[in-house]
Order: C-alpha cells, then structure tokens, then sequence
C-alpha cells in the first residue's frame, strides 16, 4: 500500500480494446517516470518507489493485461506484440505529445520495453531506461530455479515449475519459503517476503500460467539492439528466475548502456527487496538524461 500524495487512476485502452488499469502520482509538471511490473506482480510492487519518488516526480505505473485491476484477455491476447502494445497505450494516455520520461521495467516489465524497443511512442517518450532483473532470451536455458546441471533436462522441468497449472492457493509458512527460494535472495527481510507473497498469489492462475508460455518462448534479441535510449542494467547475485549472465548479455548488447549494477545478496524481487538502490538508480537516470530531454524538447518548440 502507498502512501504517496496526489493520486489518480484511469484506463488505457490497448491495440486490441483491452483496458489496463493505471494510476498516477505526483504534481503535474514534475519530471516523469513509468515503472512497468513484472510477471504476476501489479502496481503494488512499486510501492517503495512510489513513495520515495513522487515526492519530487510523477510517477505512473499499470497493471499489466491479466494482472492487479486490468482484467485478463482471451488466450491469444498474451504476446510480447501485446506489451508493446500496452505500454503505447499508456504513454499515450499519461504523456503530453512529445513529454520525455524514463521508463524502467522489472522481470517481464523489462521484456515490456524490449519489446516495444522500435515503436513509435516510445521513441517519442523515452529519455532513459532501466531494465531490472530481466533477460531477453534463453530465460529457461538460464534458469537456476531446478538446482541440477544445464542440459535438457534442466530446461524440461524449469518449464513445468515455470508453467505449473496448480492454484497458489492462501499464503501459508510453506508457500513463503517457497517463494523466497526462487524469486528472492537468502537474506531478506520476513516482512517484504509477504509483501511478495501477497502480490504474487493474486495473480489468477490462467493469466500466469498464459504469460509463463510467451517467457519459455522469449526472443527479445533483436529488440535490445533497438533500444536505443541510454539504459541501465540492474541485477541480483542471488537471482534464480533470471541470473546476472542475462544481465550482462544485455549491458554488452544494449546500444547505450550507461551501467550494470549486481546487487550483492538479492534475488529476482529487486525492487523490493533493494529499494532503496533501485530508486537510486532511477534518480540518476532523471538527473543525468530527462533534464537534458526536456531542455531539447523545449529548445525544439522555440
């Protein structure tokens, strides 16, 4: 829950006519970051970074199609073509004509800026970007949640934990263990593994189940070449979902790459489990290139 001021909600309204449920903080005017949530997550896993940022900045987040308040979608609605999709959607609907703002995506919000690397409204609003605890492919190959050597076998049963049909069901002693064992680092705080817990298991089950299917098939390759803004990479040493080999495939393939930064100890949940250098990474992107943006953009109208 956030507790940050100047508060508002309304829709977007995709490509194909789904309605994504997205809220904005902050005073109009202020600088603009868009934070884009990973898979079974939504809104709330900004939290930390809604409050500490929108003091100073306006701050937009969505919930993906299927997750938090935007609701799911036949079972061909689920692309990476979809994100992209989405994420025009929003710009167009949170962002003035030619407004820069940086954009940072954590996990499959990552692959949501790769994906729309080369589209128009992104080209239009992106000043920077942080791409956090992501990769763009061979996200199964990769995968170090089975605890057995690569091969096969490895990548075979990734897949069924990754694309498991079973509900989640309530949070439970076990479910949190379980949790923290894939997606966060061995030293975190009790009280933000609940956090997670709680996000995660109210993901409905078809609409995490469809989106574990388009990450096993993940080919974001070229799009990182394509993103062209300057953007950081941030990590987690102890990530099992996408380990850091991703991340530094990224900052060597990424056009502009202005740091890779390895959090020591942290698992995929970076956001939430390193808020605070997660946000610092954030408010060097806005110092360092969306003044200089809006300076252009301002400059370009005279």
């Amino acid at each position: 829950m956030t507790t940050a001021p100047n508060s508002r909600v309304l829709t977007a309204t995709s490509a194909d006519g789904s309605r994504l449920h997205v809220e904005v903080y902050g005073s109009e005017g202020a600088p603009a970051i868009v934070l884009i949530h990973g898979w079974t997550c939504s809104t709330l896993f900004w939290a930390a970074q809604i409050d500490d940022l929108a003091a100073d900045h306006r701050v937009i987040v969505y919930d993906q199609r299927g997750h938090g308040r935007s609701p799911a979608v036949g079972r061909h609605g689920y692309s990476t073509d979809a994100l992209a999709d989405d994420l025009e959607a929003v710009l167009g609907a949170t962002l003035a004509p030619g407004e820069k703002a940086v954009l940072a995506g954590h996990s499959m919000g990552g692959m949501t800026l790769m994906a729309a690397s080369a589209r128009p409204a992104l080209r239009e609003h992106a000043a920077a970007a942080l791409l956090c605890s992501t990769g763009s492919s061979k996200l199964v190959a990769e995968s170090l949640v089975v605890p057995m050597r690569p091969g096969r076998l490895r990548a075979r049963l990734t897949r069924m934990v990754l694309g498991a049909r079973a509900p989640l069901g309530p949070v439970t002693p076990l479910s949190k263990r379980l949790l923290r064992y894939g997606t966060m680092g061995p030293g975190t705080a009790a009280d933000r593994i609940a956090v997670c817990a709680r996000i995660v298991h109210a993901c409905p089950r078809a609409v995490r189940v469809a989106w574990s299917h388009v990450l096993g098939s993940l080919d974001l390759d070229a799009g990182v070449r394509e993103l062209r803004v300057p953007t950081a990479v941030v990590a987690g040493t102890a990530d099992r979902l996408t380990p850091p080999v991703l991340a530094r495939r990224l900052a060597e393939e990424l056009p502009h790459c202005v740091g890779l930064t390895e959090l020591t100890g942290v698992g995929h949940m970076t956001p939430v489990e390193a808020p605070e250098a997660v946000t610092a990474v954030l408010r060097g992107l806005v110092g360092d290139h969306l003044g200089a943006a809006a300076d252009e953009t301002e400059e370009s109208a005279v």
